[in-house]
């Protein structure tokens, strides 16, 4: 009896070769999808033509060998193989997805021998090699496939079907490119929009801190009247009147000092690698993945294990691979100072080892290849400096989780001074001596996660000691608007979703999903909203273009399914009754076509918008260039009040109905009108003014012309 065994991935072909030999038989990788699904048109010839319609076929779309890479010379060693064979294992990943790529190759293929499941979360020998030994009849994983089966099907019908849709009614008759809907693109599209428009309805406020200096009989050290954020002081004199109470007033210190610990933080999925890679290197989410990748499989390298995992913990069976990773990497100059005679082995969902919380999951946590330890230093030359960077923080991350927790004594100092009209002020000082490094011992200065609030040393000191305060003054502070996101930060509001959904019941739903996307597509689909213009970079941040802020508008306005994460959370919870028999996977792939029917006609129906996105991007370009790089996040619709900033808030949608214009004035340029100057171009001018004490024209505040002339001269 011939068997062949058929793997996700070349990776995983190697690992398993390298555990079971050929006493299983001859093992063959795919590449992912080795099939694709036919093309609408491919199916209807009718449908080769956009149009408003739903793209459902009457059965399912059949699949099509892919192209690219060299899928369809594996697909062709697959079907040889299975012509010679009787019995078959698939070794792909253990989600749906994995199930998927496995089981449409022997579908497509019209394969009818045996065919056996292994299921595994680790690639390490141990854990294949029980696999192997616990198989599994295929036909029990029937439920899992058609669940995927229905996802495929379903995405492929709903979003092209809206994304046609949305181009046939939303751009302009002549205007190039393509609004692309997807059920995560385009609430991943909202989510920037919702941050931006916060942005932009954000009002700054100005609020007061008192700070004064505290003596006690062992020293010095300050001491700060700060509200939390509901009970901020507003007015300048109500903090004067507490700098004034506080001059010279002495009283009793109340002192807490508390010994604590803190464990180390968690290992990286691939999530929690790009958002910490965005937040420290300014590195985008597509970069972060491919280093990644390039240690992972580069050549000659190889030397971290699968980097697009989805769990933080590794498999109770790794922790015999701690000593020989331990011992590999403390030969290294920037590890050896390291003291990890006894590493502690932490287990359970609140440790780091625990196979209870990667049941479900085909990845563990980003760590170091454990089988390549032997020629480890030969491997680091072969590696670039950015390369080197990420290995080394996948490292530090590794080495914190078997060190022991960090150990520190805290210090709270408050005192209450009394004010005139009967109430009281509460200073306070935070302090914070070490007692054992623990895992911060394997981070560089600047590299181990900053404490929530600043600390110092303070003088020795007794609960009840006396202190005199001095030195009172008023600190002014203004509130600032909320970031605009990195790509590593909306990796993980895609990852964290449910945060956006006010439905319980979806919102959960959206926590098991481990939100929207997957960690393989996130980063793909980022770079195709770029690509589609409907967001920009704005230096490491990203930020909607016009279009995109306005295709928005449009969508909540008048199809909000699209827009909302809640759409995913529903499907998940249809396709898990297809996974428990609860539904019949057709019937799903059918409802949530008759919902995209539902949704075009919603847009077909919307009151008017255009979106132009070439005329967006060009627009966006031209402003990037004159003014040096910088750009404004301004939005201005047509027919506004010459010189008025439109705010797009949640209750202004039948504004941004009446279709956003482009930015710098492009429409005054073509009326004539006298248009102002964005934000943005006038605070640059003062800047340059102050900078070079030039003089500014008059009417730059007004009149765009006059502002753009002034940087055109003087900014360069």
């Amino acid at each position: 009896m011939a068997t062949v065994i058929i793997t996700e991935k070349t990776s995983q072909a190697k690992d398993l070769r390298a555990a079971l030999g050929a006493r299983f038989g001859q093992i063959l990788p795919a590449e992912g999808h080795l099939l694709r699904l036919a093309e609408p048109e491919e199916v209807n010839a009718a449908w080769k033509s956009w149009s408003c319609v739903v793209l459902n076929p009457e059965g399912l779309y059949p699949t099509r060998p892919a192209t690219g890479g060299n899928k369809r010379t594996k697909l062709k060693a697959i079907a040889a193989a299975l012509k010679a064979c009787d019995d078959v294992i698939l070794a792909t990943d253990c989600d749906r997805e994995g199930q998927l790529i496995g089981q449409e190759i022997l579908e497509h293929l019209g394969y009818r021998g045996r065919v056996r499941r292994a299921l595994f979360t680790a690639q390490d020998p141990k854990t294949l090699q029980q696999a192997f030994t616990q198989l599994k009849p295929n036909a029990e994983m029937r439920p899992l496939y058609e669940a995927a089966v229905a996802r495929q099907q379903a995405d492929q019908i709903f979003n092209l079907s809206l994304t046609r849709t949305a181009t046939k009614t939303l751009v302009p008759p002549g205007a190039r490119g393509v609004i692309g809907i997807g059920r995560v693109k385009t609430p991943t599209l909202a989510i920037v929009c919702l941050r931006e428009l916060e942005i932009l309805d954000f009002r700054p406020e100005d609020y007061f801190e008192v700070v004064a200096v505290a003596t006690v009989a062992n020293g010095d050290f300050l001491m700060r009247h700060a509200p939390s954020a509901k009970m901020r002081i507003k007015e300048r004199a109500q903090a004067e009147a507490i700098a004034k109470a506080a001059a010279g007033y002495q009283g009793p210190l109340g002192v807490l000092v508390e010994e604590k610990r803190q464990a180390p933080p968690r290992l990286f999925d691939l999530p929690s690698l790009q958002k910490t890679c965005g937040q420290r290197w300014g590195w985008t989410a597509d970069k972060t993945l491919a280093i990644a990748q390039e240690l992972y499989d580069g050549d000659g390298k190889k030397l971290i294990t699968y980097p697009r995992a989805e769990a933080r913990y590794l498999s109770e069976n790794q922790i015999h691979d701690v000593a020989a990773i331990v011992a590999a990497l403390t030969r290294l100059r920037g590890f050896a100072h390291l003291e990890i005679a006894s590493p502690v082995i932490r287990r359970g969902k609140s440790g780091h080892f625990c196979d209870k919380a990667l049941e479900g999951v085909s990845h563990h946590a980003i760590v170091p290849n454990v089988n390549v330890l032997d020629d480890l230093e030969s491997r680091l030359v072969r590696l670039n400096d950015d390369e080197k960077r990420l290995f080394a923080l996948i490292c530090r991350s590794y080495l914190a989780v078997i060190m022991p927790d960090h150990e520190y004594r805290q210090t709270v100092v408050t005192m209450p001074v009394p004010l005139p009209d009967g109430g009281s002020a509460e200073f306070r000082a935070v302090g914070r001596v070490p007692l054992r490094l623990g895992w911060k011992a394997v981070y560089q200065t600047g590299e181990a996660e900053a404490d929530s609030e600043a600390e110092q040393t303070l003088p020795p000191m007794d609960d009840g000691d006396a202190a005199t305060l001095s030195e009172t003054r008023v600190e002014a502070k203004r509130t600032q608007p909320p970031p605009r996101y990195s790509e590593g930060t909306l990796v993980d509001a895609m990852q964290n979703a449910w945060r956006f959904v006010g439905d319980p019941v979806l919102r959960d739903r959206l926590k098991e999903a481990k939100g929207i996307g997957t960690p393989a597509t996130r980063a793909e689909i980022i770079k195709g909203l770029k690509r589609q213009s409907l967001l920009i970079a704005e230096g490491r941040l990203v930020a909607p273009s016009p279009a995109g802020l306005q295709l928005f508008e449009v969508l909540r306005a008048s199809a909000p399914a699209l827009v909302d994460p809640g759409t995913t959370a529903l499907w998940e919870m249809r396709l898990d009754e297809v996974v428990t028999g609860k539904a019949d996977f057709r019937a799903v792939i059918d409802g949530i076509a008759a919902a995209a029917a539902d949704l075009i006609d919603a847009l077909q129906k919307r009151s008017s918008g255009t979106i132009n996105l070439e005329s967006s991007t060009q627009a966006r370009r031209s402003e990037r260039r004159r003014y040096g790089g910088k750009t404004s996040s301004r939005v201005e619709v047509k027919g506004q009040k010459p010189g008025r900033t439109q705010r797009l808030s949640t209750n202004r949608r039948a504004t941004a109905n009446k279709g956003l214009g482009s930015v710098a004035n492009a429409e005054g340029a073509r009326t004539g009108k006298r248009k102002a100057p964005t934000a943005k171009m006038v605070a640059y001018a003062q800047t340059i003014a102050r900078n070079k004490k030039a003089a500014l024209p008059e009417d730059y505040q007004k009149d765009f012309d006059a502002c753009r002339r002034f940087l055109d001269e003087h900014a360069k």
